[in-house]
């Protein structure tokens, strides 16, 4: 089975190691970006201050990140970190 709980840490942290780069945030957020140096692909990833993140906002951040598959990212994610 899958693990899709994760704080707020270990998401920046995995994200962090895949390029993304902290570029702000306000009060409870941290904003991430990334460009793909091949393609110019600019992608923005919003994170909440949160342990655990809640599965519906981890969703959302792994659609940001790009991933095509929430339970992919989510073991991406554990391998990661």
């Amino acid at each position: 089975m899958v693990r899709t709980t994760f704080s707020s840490d270990e998401v920046i942290k995995a994200l962090a190691k895949h390029g993304f780069v902290p570029v702000g945030g306000k009060g409870s957020h941290t904003t991430l970006r990334y460009e793909n140096p091949d393609t110019g692909e600019v992608r923005t990833v919003t994170v909440p201050k949160a342990d655990p993140v809640p599965t519906g906002t981890l969703t959302d951040i792994a659609s940001q990140a790009g991933a095509e598959d929430f339970y992919s990212f989510c073991e991406w994610v554990d391998e990661t970190v």
